[in-house]
């Protein structure tokens, strides 16, 4: 989760040079980043430095990343008739500089070390696109799903339509998987979730190239979860909201769970985050089909030093339970 951020010196030293996007849309930093990360943490794969909401702007969005403020979409959907206007990624070359990237760190990465692709969930999209930013109580998103399910069936499928294309580029390009980030979708009551969500998400997983493992992860809400594992994917990612004991039996008979430590515990003492981290992998003891992560990202101030010795931890405890 967000392996290269402002808790890094090492990206830090880039993000001095450079503005948030121009990072994102130059392929030789954003491999730098990537390949930096996965190197000095130790972990496992390493996962492409992008951002979720680029996609957007071929898509017809006015997009800006205010300093101090986050992500802001300048023409958001404000009535029913604004979906007409956006318009569904045709030529995915619009994109070029995620592949371009993609392929750079492919190239360098050692071959035992996947490089993990990843894309915004059509709710998250969505949101983003209605709100124009982020939002506490997703009103004006839920007004839209709620009193206009045309307009919002229209708009999801257009996203679905553009992720489709847009991560199985991706795969091309030389990533080994793909995570799918449902960040918001834990503002919704299940049944609305099942209703207006779980549809578009399942045909984007299913539209994926097949063979390429899919990471469904969704965040904030335990209660989703059955929901979450209808909707697909190899790997049912959750947050700390739940235990993974509780998790486990929920999971179809091929599916595998990731995570899921609050990001938190990286700000305690190393003993404490043992503790957390042994919890964790006690859990899941022996059985195959565990991919040990954060139940959501690194925050900014976090020590780099509990990342790193975190990786350890996993490392060191995952191969003493394995005997």
């Amino acid at each position: 989760m967000r392996q290269a951020g402002r808790y890094m010196p090492e990206y830090m030293a880039v993000r001095r040079r450079v503005s948030f996007i121009e990072l994102c849309k130059r392929p030789d930093l954003a491999a730098e980043v990537t390949l930096t990360a996965q190197r000095v943490l130790g972990v496992d794969a390493a996962i492409l430095f992008a951002d979720l909401l680029p996609i957007l702007e071929p898509m017809g969005f006015r997009l800006e990343y205010v300093k101090g403020d986050g992500p802001r979409i300048h023409n958001p959907i404000r009535a029913p008739q604004d979906v007409a206007r956006v318009r569904v990624l045709e030529d995915p070359d619009a994109l070029a500089f995620v592949y371009d990237a993609a392929r750079l760190v492919r190239a360098q990465l050692p071959p035992d070390v996947p490089l993990l692709g990843f894309a915004g969930a059509p709710f998250t999209l969505a949101s983003y696109a209605v709100e124009g930013g982020g939002s506490r109580h997703y009103a004006r998103t839920k007004e839209l799903m709620f009193r206009h399910p045309a307009a919002w069936n229209e708009l999801m499928q257009k996203l679905v339509d553009s992720l489709i294309v847009y991560v199985n580029r991706q795969v091309a390009s030389g990533c080994q998987a793909i995570q799918i980030f449902d960040s918001w979708a834990g503002c919704l009551a299940p049944h609305d979730y099942r209703e207006h969500v779980l549809p578009h998400t399942r045909r984007l997983i299913a539209g994926i190239t097949p063979g390429i493992p899919v990471i469904n992860f969704l965040t904030g809400n335990p209660a989703l979860i059955p929901s979450q594992v209808e909707a697909g994917g190899q790997v049912i990612g959750v947050d700390w909201r739940i235990e993974l004991c509780d998790v486990l039996p929920q999971l179809g008979e091929r599916q595998a769970v990731q995570g899921n430590l609050d990001p938190l515990v990286l700000h305690a003492d190393l003993p404490l985050i043992e503790r957390h981290t042994r919890r964790i992998l006690n859990y899941v003891g022996r059985r195959p089909g565990h991919i040990f992560n954060l139940g959501h990202g690194v925050l900014p101030d976090t020590p780099l030093e509990h990342v790193k010795a975190l990786v350890r931890m996993v490392h060191d405890i995952g191969a003493e339970l394995r005997g």
